[in-house]
C-alpha cells in the first residue's frame, strides 16, 4: 500500500513537472515575440501567427510591416532559438547519461568542435556539394563531429586501452585545443570580410536567420530525437555500468553507437545554424536531473523543452540589455552557465564530503 502511495506521488509530481516546463517554454517564446523595439499586442501576434499558419483572416487589417516583423524577423528567431537550444541540451542529457559524468557534454568531448571546424570550412571555402544544396552546411558539420568522436574514442583507445570517463574527457579538451588552432590559422587566412563573418559566427547567435535555417534543423532535430528517445532504457542501465548492463542483457555497443550518433546529429545541426554555443547542453540537464532524478525516460523530454525555454530567455538578453547593439547569444550562455555550473559542482562537493 505504501508502495503504490510513492509511485503514485512521484508520478503526479512528474506530470506536475511536464506542464510546468510546458507553461515555461510558451511564456518565454511569449516574451521572446513581444519585448522588442517595436511594441506589438498579443493580439496582434496571435493574428498574424493564425493568418500565416491556417489561412484564417479574421477580417483584421494589419500593416504590412507589422506582419512581416512577428512572421518573418521574431517567429523564425525565436522558433530557431527553442530548437537550438533543445538540441544542444538533449544532447548534452544524452552525453552525460553515457558517459556517467556531469561534466560531459557536446563541447567537452570535442563534438562541438568538430560540428564547428566543418561548418568553417563550408563557409569559408563558399562549398556546396551536389545534391544537399543548402543541407551542405549541416551535413559536413555533422560528419566534423563524427570525425571528432572518432579521433577522441582512437585517442583514447590507444592510450587507456579502456573507456575510462576521465580518459574521454581528456582526449575531447585535448581535440577541442587541436580543432580550435586549426580554425584560427583558417581565419588568419582569410580577408576581413569572411574572417569578421567566421568569428561572428562562432561567437553564436541566431540573428539575421529566418525559416530557411528553421527548416535545415528540424529535420536532423526529429531523427536524433527519436533515436534517443528510443534508447532510454541505455542510458537507464548504462548509469550501472557497462558490466551491469550487458547482466541485464542490454547490448552495449550497439547502444552506445545509436546514441552518441543521435548526440552528433543535434550537436551538428545546432552548431551549423548558429554556430558555438556552451554551457546550455552542460548546465540544463544537470539542473534537470537533479529535479527529476536519474530515469531518463523523463530527463531527455524535459532537458530538451528547458534547454529550448532558456536559449529563447538568453537570445532576448542578447538582444536587449545593451540595445541598439546585440551580444553574440554564446556570450551570455556562458556568463549564465559557468556561475551556475560552479555552485552545482561546489554544491555536489559539499554534499558527497558530507
Amino acid at each position: 500500500m505504501r508502495s503504490k502511495f510513492i509511485q503514485k506521488f512521484l508520478s503526479s509530481n512528474v506530470i506536475w513537472l511536464y506542464i510546468v516546463t510546458g507553461g515555461f517554454v510558451l511564456c518565454t517564446a511569449l516574451l521572446g515575440l513581444l519585448v522588442s523595439s517595436v511594441s506589438i499586442s498579443p493580439s496582434t501576434i496571435l493574428t498574424i501567427i493564425t493568418k500565416n499558419v491556417f489561412n484564417l483572416n479574421f477580417g483584421e487589417e494589419l500593416p504590412t510591416n507589422v506582419e512581416m516583423i512577428i512572421w518573418n524577423i521574431r517567429l523564425p528567431r525565436v522558433l530557431l532559438a527553442f530548437l537550438v537550444g533543445a538540441s544542444l541540451s538533449l544532447a548534452g542529457a544524452a552525453f552525460q547519461g553515457l558517459l556517467r559524468n556531469p561534466l560531459a557534454d557536446p563541447y567537452t568531448i570535442g563534438v562541438s568542435s568538430g560540428a564547428a571546424l566543418g561548418a568553417v570550412l563550408v563557409l569559408f571555402f563558399q562549398v556546396t556539394i551536389v545534391g544537399l544544396g543548402t543541407f551542405t552546411l549541416p551535413v559536413v558539420a555533422i560528419f566534423g563531429g563524427f570525425i571528432a568522436l572518432f579521433i577522441v574514442f582512437g585517442l583514447v583507445r590507444l592510450s587507456s586501452r579502456s573507456l575510462a570517463i576521465e580518459t574521454i574527457i581528456l582526449a575531447g579538451i585535448i581535440v577541442s585545443a587541436f580543432i580550435g588552432s586549426v580554425i584560427s590559422l583558417i581565419i588568419s587566412l582569410g580577408d576581413r570580410d569572411s574572417m569578421t563573418q567566421i568569428i561572428y559566427w562562432l561567437y553564436g547567435s541566431v540573428s539575421m536567420r529566418g525559416w530557411s535555417h528553421v527548416q535545415l534543423i528540424i529535420p536532423f532535430l526529429i531523427f536524433g530525437t527519436l533515436i534517443l528517445l528510443m534508447h532510454y532504457r541505455e542510458l537507464n542501465a548504462l548509469a550501472l555500468g557497462e558490466a551491469a548492463a550487458e547482466h541485464i542483457g542490454v547490448n552495449v555497443n550497439r547502444g552506445k553507437t545509436m546514441i552518441l550518433i543521435g548526440a552528433s546529429l543535434l550537436t551538428g545541426s545546432a552548431v551549423a545554424v548558429s554556430g558555438s554555443i556552451g554551457f546550455v547542453g552542460l548546465v540544463i540537464p544537470h539542473l534537470v536531473r537533479l529535479v527529476t532524478g536519474p530515469n531518463h525516460r523523463h530527463v531527455l523530454p524535459l532537458s530538451l523543452f528547458t534547454g529550448g525555454a532558456f536559449l529563447i530567455l538568453a537570445d532576448l538578453v542578447a538582444r536587449t540589455i545593451i540595445a541598439p547593439k546585440e551580444l553574440p547569444i554564446g556570450v551570455i550562455t556562458a556568463l549564465i552557465g559557468a556561475p551556475v555550473f560552479a555552485f552545482l559542482l561546489i554544491r555536489e562537493r559539499i554534499g558527497k564530503g558530507r
